[in-house]
C-alpha cells in the first residue's frame, strides 16, 4: 500500500468513529443532546467524502474501475464495523459510567 492509501485508510477511521466522540454536529454546531439521526446523517456524511476521496485516489492512479452494488454493500458494511468502537463507548460504556 501506498501513503495516500495509508492516508484514506486512517481519515475513514476517523470519518467512522468521530460522530460518537463529539456532541457537535459536524464538530463544528453545538447541539444540547445528539440523538441517533444526528450520528446516522454525520456516518452518511462522512462515508460521502471517504467514498469521494477514495475515487479520487483512484482516477488519479489510472481508470476508475466500474464497480457493482455488491460492492457498495461491502464497503458500508466495512464502514460501519470501524464506527463500532465508537458507539459501544457512546452508548454502552459512556453511559454506564454517568450513572
Amino acid at each position: 500500500m501506498t501513503a495516500p492509501m495509508y492516508t484514506l485508510l486512517a481519515l475513514a477511521l476517523i470519518f467512522a468513529n468521530a460522530p460518537f466522540l463529539t456532541g457537535k454536529l459536524l464538530g463544528i454546531f453545538p447541539l444540547r443532546q445528539k440523538h441517533i439521526g444526528h450520528h446516522l446523517f454525520e456516518l452518511f456524511v462522512g462515508f460521502g467524502i471517504t467514498a469521494a476521496l477514495a475515487r479520487l485516489l483512484e482516477s488519479r492512479a489510472g481508470s476508475v474501475y466500474p464497480q457493482q452494488w455488491e460492492f457498495y454493500a461491502v464497503v458500508v458494511c466495512l464502514y460501519l464495523v470501524a464506527a463500532f468502537p465508537a458507539f459501544v463507548w457512546r452508548y454502552f460504556w459512556h453511559t454506564r459510567n454517568r450513572e
